[in-house]
């Protein structure tokens, strides 16, 4: 259908919750979720959240197969979840080097639970239940934060673990 803007860091839109979805199945709800996936392809993404877009509704979507910004990471299957939550397994954490197309051209270093179950609803109203763990878990876990305002960067621990990815890189970080 269309590539959307991304809004960036800043927005205020970005730092507002997101209201559930009601309705399932409708042309505008349809329309989105396409629109989320071409922008997230275009700006070759692993996911992305309707509040990027400027849509304030609890919608996601990922998805990974090959993705240069995330080349060591295990593949997601494409995947709407709207209306999602999460149920946290177990206490173990993981730390991985997050990227955000609303935080371009950074890098950040975050912890987060492994092990997770999620569910919601496909665009169609059908119940989705998945129990991951690694790459997977984070990237669910990234865009369900945007359903809630939260970005990135104000999940990071140690701040010098956070900069521009050519900075970065240059140090071998």
């Amino acid at each position: 259908m269309a590539v959307r803007e991304v809004l960036r860091i800043g927005n205020p839109a970005l730092l507002e919750r997101a209201i559930d979805v009601v309705d399932f199945d409708t042309e505008a709800l349809h329309g989105l979720v396409s629109d989320l996936f071409d922008t997230m392809v275009a700006e070759n993404g692993a996911g992305l959240a309707a509040p990027q877009v400027g849509v304030l509704q609890r919608v996601v979507i990922f998805g990974v197969q090959e993705n240069s910004r995330y080349a060591d990471a295990e593949s997601v299957p494409e995947t709407v979840l709207i209306n999602p939550e999460i149920e946290v397994l177990g206490d173990s954490m993981q730390g991985m080097w997050e990227g955000c197309l609303s935080v371009p051209g950074m890098r950040g270093y975050v912890e987060r639970p492994s092990h997770i179950i999620y569910r919601g609803f496909d665009q169609f109203g059908k119940l989705i239940e998945c129990e991951v763990q690694g790459f997977h878990a984070v990237v669910v876990q990234h865009e369900c934060d945007h359903l809630d305002g939260i970005l990135y960067p104000s999940r990071i621990q140690d701040m010098s673990l956070f900069g521009f990815e050519e900075e970065l890189a240059a140090e071998d970080i």
